[in-house]
């Protein structure tokens, strides 16, 4: 069977831990060629060894996505190491910092906007002329090269969640994002979608009990659910479990491959059925 990503430049950011590590490593399984973003290095570092280690090819980009310069870093990286064009962007990178809406504070609130809407925005304009200027040259060749841009959502951007109005917003953002961007560079044959993910096991949705926190925003933002939520989560889903991030990344392949070469302006929920 032919690879589904052979030879494809793709960006994965947040590709360190959880959903876009193993995204990343699925990539790059299927021939893709992968720019690693992640905050941290260790983890990015880690990835791209463990792809190398496969035969793959892949390269490192650390930093923050929502600093100013990075979307153009992470491009310059992915042509540099993999060009000349952008073939998959996925926008995966991202946290929650809760709170119910009279307490939540200004900070809390422009943070989920920067990392889930602005980040996404700023990389996908930075690889505008890349996509673009591939496609026109296809064109000009008589062949039809297909790109795909893949924004990460949740159901809580589709259908709200209880202390998380900042979260829901951005992630709803996302979505008009999608849409727009589909009817704006289909005629590039572009394809955008988004995947809106329900309860996925990953640090985002741990135990809150086990203590653990990111540096956001030069603060310290704890993560995780509390425990009894985990579990009522779990019984309202009709598969009776939480998914796993390998289970997340077939379903962002699969908007990715050629089998979706025809899928644009849409979301797929990836929810066990909730």
């Amino acid at each position: 069977m032919d690879l589904m990503l052979k030879d494809k430049c793709c960006i994965i950011t947040g590709a360190g831990r959880g959903i876009g590590r193993e995204t990343a490593l699925l990539f790059a399984r299927e021939g893709g060629r992968v720019v690693v973003s992640d905050l941290d290095e260790a983890p990015a570092l880690e990835v791209v060894e463990q792809i190398k280690a496969g035969g793959g090819r892949a390269v490192a980009c650390v930093g923050d996505v929502t600093a100013d310069g990075f979307a153009e870093k992470i491009v310059a990286t992915a042509v540099e190491s993999f060009g000349p064009s952008i073939d998959v962007i996925v926008n995966n990178a991202g946290y929650t910092w809760d709170g119910v809406i009279h307490k939540m504070t200004d900070q809390q609130w422009e943070a989920m906007l920067k990392i889930h809407l602005t980040a996404p925005f700023r990389i996908i304009r930075a690889a505008a002329p890349y996509i673009r200027d591939a496609a026109k040259q296809d064109k000009e060749a008589g062949r039809r090269g297909t790109r795909k841009i893949i924004n990460i959502s949740s159901i809580a951007g589709l259908d709200g969640n209880a202390g998380q109005a900042n979260y829901s917003s951005a992630k709803a953002a996302v979505v008009g994002l999608t849409k727009t961007l589909a009817k704006e560079w289909g005629s590039f044959n572009v394809c955008v979608n988004t995947v809106a993910f329900g309860f996925i096991e990953t640090r985002l949705t741990q135990a809150k009990e086990k203590g653990e926190a990111i540096k956001a925003e030069d603060k310290d933002v704890s993560i995780g659910i509390p425990e009894s939520a985990r579990q009522m989560f779990k019984a309202m889903i009709p598969l009776r479990r939480a998914g796993t991030p390998e289970e997340a990344a077939g379903a962002i392949l699969l908007m990715a491959s050629p089998l979706a070469d025809y899928i644009s302006g849409e979301v797929l929920r990836v929810t066990g059925g909730l």
